[in-house]
């Protein structure tokens, strides 16, 4: 890392190897001299003067890229696509005078980041799996641990930490639909011309427009494609890029609720994300154990946020068949987009491996809030031993209120005591105790995780094969 120019911190400090290479010039560039290769060879079968030599030569020099030759060529034209194209003349002279033949520069530079996204995309779809699957684990291993829920963050009735871990699933999951949406509807653009006319491409076919169509057809399949734009002006539609960065703005919501979620836990010491044994909480306070991988998800999620307003604000305001307003926000907003997706996931995949349940710390929540919510239960009881339904209900509002002001005071709950006390109940403190089984508490939530996880569990299968190529 250079020490003395900045660097963005997503390159630095937060994204994978995988996503810094598939996003280098290397690789957008190889990928542009790929397009040129597929077009030269679409030509040459489709009986354009483009010789099978030429494709030969053109396809020899595709990693040998002379940086500091482009570089000084683009500062003499003002054009990065054609100070690519010299560069490559350079190394391929016998192909100097096809490469680029009846093309714009958007061919290549639009076709490449759909490229490029599409295995962006496949490869935070792996990542998001792998978080899942984690959850899924700690879910079904904690499908039947009692903990207390919270609505408006008071406590609440009780649920299982399994089955608030299936509610992060859930978001995730919503999250994996719209990924493979995005990536089941991608098209490519192919070879258009200037203003999306295939003009030039009419000229040298001599107005075959099936030979135009079969060109198309032969470069987006090199890719992987199968399917093409039916219209467009010179770039691919930019709403795609709205919808890309869509998606991961959505994996971002659901990450940061769930991080949130732990940060919350972890501050009453009920779930605590890592921590390693020679980590640093605080420089000044030793015994900190901040939780600061959830709280690098939230802090990131909310730039990705952020950075996937600029996609429709770029969609909404092109003119007619192209202006250049977009480049300069994409070259910026789309690398980043997914660099700051792929670093909350690699984030989320550590947490969700480690994730700690301080199971004592829970249950000693459980039974001090367990006594107010097992009173309709102490209510029916009392009712069958002789009791009236309506005098009780009042009878459990005036013990609960003084034992909650007993606990704001920092006393022990002590509310069982009082309604055995109060008599109306013909109970002992002890046989109200016996009501108190955190499970029957709890409903149905480790059916529900069990059906959930059912369901969830085929679409999780490889999701442990980290072993990821870049496809092109």
């Amino acid at each position: 890392m250079s020490k003395d120019r900045y660097e963005s911190p997503l390159a630095s400090r937060y994204a994978s190897e995988f996503m810094l290479h598939l996003f280098s010039a290397d690789m957008r560039i190889q990928t542009w001299r790929k397009l040129w290769v597929a077009l030269a060879r679409a030509e040459h079968k489709l009986g354009l003067p483009v010789s099978a030599e030429q494709v030969a030569e053109l396809e020899a020099h595709i990693t040998d890229i002379d940086y500091e030759m482009a570089a000084q060529r683009e500062k003499e034209v003002r054009h990065d696509v054609m100070a690519h194209v010299y560069t490559y003349g350079k190394a391929a002279p016998s192909a100097a005078g096809i490469i680029h033949l009846g093309a714009t520069s958007c061919y290549v530079t639009d076709n490449a980041d759909l490229i490029i996204y599409r295995e962006g995309l496949r490869y935070l779809r792996r990542e998001l799996l792998a978080v899942l699957a984690n959850l899924s684990g700690f879910a079904d291993r904690y499908k039947a641990t009692p903990t207390l829920g919270y609505t408006h963050y008071q406590p609440a009735q009780l649920v299982t930490v399994g089955k608030r871990a299936t509610l992060w699933m859930q978001d995730l999951l919503a999250d994996l639909e719209e990924l493979d949406f995005v990536l089941d509807n991608l098209k490519f653009l192919g070879c258009r011309g200037t203003t999306g006319t295939e003009a030039s491409f009419m000229d040298l076919f001599a107005g075959d427009g099936a030979r135009i169509d079969e060109m198309n057809r032969m470069i987006a399949g090199e890719f992987g494609f199968d399917k093409c734009f039916p219209v467009c002006g010179q770039t691919y539609p930019r709403k795609v890029d709205s919808r890309i960065l869509g998606a991961l703005s959505a994996i971002a919501q659901s990450c940061y609720r769930m991080a949130n979620d732990i940060r919350l836990l972890q501050h009453d010491r009920q779930v605590e994300e890592p921590f390693e044994k020679n980590q640093i909480g605080s420089s000044a306070m030793a015994y900190k154990r901040n939780p600061m991988r959830c709280e690098r998800i939230c802090s990131l999620s909310r730039y990705l946020m952020a950075d996937a307003m600029n996609a429709p604000m770029t969609a909404s305001v092109q003119w007619l068949e192209r202006t250049l307003d977009d480049s300069a926000n994409r070259r910026i907003a789309l690398p980043e987009g997914f660099l700051c997706a792929d670093a909350i996931l690699r984030l989320a995949r550590n947490v969700t491996d480690g994730l700690h349940v301080n199971e004592q710390v829970v249950s000693s929540t459980v039974r001090e809030y367990l006594p107010f919510i097992a009173t309709e239960n102490l209510m029916m009881e009392g009712v069958k031993r002789g009791g009236d339904r309506q005098q009780l209900h009042e009878v459990i509002r005036g013990c609960s209120m003084e034992a909650t002001a007993v606990m704001k005071e920092g006393g022990k709950c002590d509310l069982l005591r009082r309604l055995a006390d109060s008599g109306a109940f013909a109970m002992t403190e002890s046989e109200m105790e016996a009501v108190l089984d955190p499970a029957a508490y709890i409903g149905r939530c480790p059916e529900q995780v069990t059906a959930f996880l059912a369901q969830v569990r085929p679409l999780l299968s490889g999701a442990d094969d980290t072993a990821v190529e870049i496809n092109l």
